[in-house]
């Protein structure tokens, strides 16, 4: 299927994504694939207004796409229809009348701690390359950081003296996120050898760096999370910077902290994202309502 151009007020709609809610550049170039695809579908079938929707709905469910990718499309065009009402162009949400698709809400893949802490041994600090990894491993499991934000810490984000770090998450909200004593250990010992790496004149100012010298991007790091997993007996398909964001998350609750600290600390805009740590561990649930709850025995 050949794309249409973006559907009239398109691209006053993605500067607006852009500019005013502070999306990241990969959501905006999500939005944009999505109105093309939108569009041409409502060509192509000659019908617009909440029929249009229904029937581009359908289109999507008929190409075998996972629900979760369904539902991330339709909010692209909710939004874009509400961005044209409150624009006055519209009168009119076609959206408005059609039900969100559901999302399947699946359980994260939390690692056991003593997974966590075979993965994080293995890099070792023989290298320099092996003090970085270290340190980026310590840093995704002790922040609970998304693999994004570790790629854009910069190395003033991160004070010494508190052991705290301003990470800058989705939408650009910041949040300050206390660094454990491990992970600013390992940090400590990889800083003189970022010291070596850096490129005098053009340091990018990341925390941490490519043996070239550049800001370590999301790739490298979803690599090095994954070779260090294989070496520690992980399967590659059961690791990746997010799960141990999962993981960090799920022990934290079992540990016994509460949803809204955790939902703070990780950047969560709704607890209800939050909650969904609390079904990884019944059994530790079930501990916690016997042992709390008057009637729990």
């Amino acid at each position: 299927m050949t794309d249409a151009p973006l559907p009239d007020h398109g691209e006053e709609f993605l500067a607006s994504a852009r500019a005013e809610r502070g999306l990241s550049a990969n959501t905006v170039a999500a939005y944009r694939r999505d109105l093309r695809q939108y569009e041409t579908v409502r060509r192509r079938i000659g019908v617009r207004g909440d029929i249009g929707v229904r029937t581009y709905l359908e289109w999507l469910r008929g190409r075998d796409l996972a629900p979760t990718t369904v539902a991330r499309k339709f909010a692209s065009i909710r939004s874009f229809h509400r961005f044209l009402i409150v624009e006055g162009y519209a009168v009119d949400d076609p959206t408005a009348t059609v039900a969100t698709p559901s999302r399947p809400l699946g359980l994260p893949k939390a690692l056991t701690i003593e997974e966590v802490e075979a993965i994080l041994a293995q890099p070792g600090t023989d290298s320099p390359v092996a003090r970085r990894d270290t340190a980026v491993l310590e840093f995704l499991y002790a922040t609970g950081c998304r693999v994004s934000e570790l790629s854009a810490v910069d190395q003033h984000d991160l004070d010494d003296e508190t052991r705290t770090v301003l990470l800058t998450g989705k939408g650009a909200k910041q949040r300050l996120v206390p660094v454990g004593t491990y992970a600013m250990t390992a940090i400590d010992a990889w800083l003189p050898d970022r010291m070596v790496l850096r490129r005098p004149g053009s340091d990018p100012g990341a925390l941490f760096l490519s043996t070239r010298g550049n800001r370590l991007g999301r790739q490298a790091v979803w690599r090095l999370v994954k070779r260090h997993g294989a070496d520690a007996g992980i399967p590659p398909d059961a690791l990746s910077p997010h799960v141990l964001r999962h993981s960090a998350a799920t022990h934290m609750v079992e540990g016994g902290a509460d949803l809204r600290t955790v939902q703070e600390l990780l950047g969560h805009a709704s607890l209800s994202t939050t909650q969904m740590y609390t079904k990884v561990s019944p059994e530790h649930l079930r501990e916690v309502v016997v042992t709390s709850h008057p009637r729990g025995r």
